[in-house]
C-alpha cells in the first residue's frame, strides 16, 4: 500500500510499504481523510521532535515511519477479540495510547502518561496511508450526522477544547489567542463556545486573521505592524483574563504573558522547536499563572472524554467545519501541496486534509 513515510527534516516520501497485520484486539481502517497537524509540520521542518530517533521504549519504532494522527475511515477488518466494532463502521481514531500502568494512568490522567505512544508519530502505523491498523480501544464510532471529512477535525478540536478547559474560562471573561494556526483556531472556537465577551487574536498571516474573525474573534491584530500587548491592554482593564500561546516562538510567549491582567492565566500548548526565555518578574509580581496544555483528556472508552464531547458537538452541527479546512489533496501531493504549501505564508493555509 502507499504511505507517506518520514525520514527526517524535509524528507517525507510517498512509497509502497507492507500493510500491518491485524492482532486479536486490533482493527484495520481504510483511511478516508487525515489532517496535516501542526505537529506534523514541525516534524517536517525541524524534527525529529516527537518522532523517535532511537527505538521508542514501548513500540521499538524509530525513523523512518508513517506519519498521520488526525484520521477517519471505515473499518475493513477486525481482530478475533474485537466485539465493539464491525466491518463497515465509520470511525475516527484517538491517536494517543496510554500505557495504563504508570502513576498518571492509575490516576486517570492519561494525557500525562509517562510512556504514551502516539499513532502516526511513534508507532508502526499512521493515517497518511491507504489503511492503518490500530488498537480497538483507540477507535470511536462516528454518528450518521458526522461525515468522515468532518470527523478528521475531531482530534484538533479536542486539543482546543482541553486548552480552554485548562484555562478555566467562564462566560463573560476576556481572552487572547497568539497564533491562529490550525490549533490556535480551535482555541478560538472553544473560547467562543465558552462564552468569552471579548476575544483578541494576534496572527501575522492575513488569511488566518480572517479565519479567526470568521470563527468569532472580536479583534484581530497583525503583530508585525501593531504591538498586540499595547492594543490589548488599551482595550481591557489591564489585560485579558486568559491568554493562549499557539505560535511557539519566544516573542509570542512573552507577549501572551504581558497581555494578561494581574492574576490572569497564560495557557501554552504550542510546540516550541527552540528554548524560550522570559522575565519571571512578569509572573511573580503579578501572580499570573502559566499552564501547559497537553492534547486532551482521553480516558479509554469513556464517553465523558473531550474527544467524545467534540464528536457530539459535530453531530449537533455546532461547529463550522468549513472555516477550518483550507484544502483537500491526495496522498501523492502531500509534500508539495501539503507541508510545503502550509509553510508558505503567502498561501494562507490553515488545515489541509489528505485523502489516501
Amino acid at each position: 500500500m502507499k504511505a507517506a513515510v518520514y525520514y527526517g527534516p524535509e524528507d517525507v516520501r510517498v512509497e509502497d510499504v507492507s500493510a500491518d497485520e491485524v492482532g486479536p484486539s486490533d482493527v484495520r481502517i481504510d483511511v478516508a481523510w487525515c489532517g496535516i497537524c501542526g505537529t506534523d509540520l514541525h516534524e517536517y521542518l525541524g524534527g525529529p521532535i516527537f518522532v523517535p530517533d532511537e527505538p521508542h521504549p514501548r513500540t521499538g519504532k524509530t525513523l523512518p515511519l508513517t506519519l498521520g494522527h488526525e484520521f477517519t475511515g471505515t473499518v475493513a477488518e477486525v481482530g478475533t477479540d474485537v466485539s465493539r466494532l464491525s466491518v463497515g463502521d465509520r470511525v475516527v481514531v484517538e491517536p494517543n495510547i496510554p500505557c495504563g500502568e504508570c502513576y498518571y494512568c492509575e490516576e486517570g490522567r492519561y494525557n500525562l502518561c509517562e510512556n504514551a505512544a502516539a499513532i502516526g508519530l511513534q508507532t508502526d502505523t499512521g493515517g497518511f496511508a491507504e489503511n492503518a491498523v490500530v488498537p480497538e480501544q483507540q477507535v470511536h464510532e462516528l454518528p450518521d450526522e458526522v461525515s468522515l471529512k468532518d470527523g478528521a477535525l475531531v482530534e484538533p478540536l479536542a486539543v482546543g477544547l482541553h486548552a480552554v478547559r485548562r484555562a478555566g474560562i467562564s462566560p463573560g471573561d476576556t481572552a487572547a489567542v497568539f497564533g491562529a494556526g490550525p490549533i490556535g483556531l480551535t482555541v478560538v472556537h472553544a473560547a467562543q463556545s465558552a462564552g468569552v465577551k471579548r476575544l483578541f487574536v494576534s496572527e501575522p498571516q492575513t488569511a488566518r486573521r480572517e479565519k479567526a474573525a470568521e470563527l468569532g474573534a472580536d479583534v484581530t491584530i497583525d503583530p508585525l505592524s501593531t504591538d498586540p500587548v499595547e492594543r490589548i491592554r488599551a482595550e481591557t482593564p489591564g489585560g485579558v483574563d486568559a491568554a493562549f500561546e499557539y505560535a511557539g516562538v519566544d516573542p509570542s510567549f512573552n507577549a501572551a504573558v504581558k497581555s494578561t491582567r494581574r492574576g490572569g492565566t497564560v495557557t501554552v500548548g504550542a510546540v516550541f522547536e527552540e528554548e524560550t526565555s522570559t522575565d519571571l518578574k512578569e509572573i511573580v509580581t503579578t501572580e499570573r499563572t502559566v499552564l501547559g496544555s497537553q492534547t486532551y483528556a482521553y480516558p479509554p472508552l469513556s464517553f465523558r472524554s473531550e474527544f467524545d464531547a467534540v464528536i457530539q458537538s459535530l453531530a449537533a452541527d455546532e461547529v463550522d467545519t468549513d472555516a477550518f479546512v483550507s484544502a483537500t489533496i491526495g496522498l501523492d501531493d502531500i509534500v508539495e501541496e501539503g507541508f510545503e504549501a502550509i509553510d508558505d505564508p503567502e498561501n494562507g493555509l490553515v488545515k489541509v486534509l489528505v485523502s489516501p
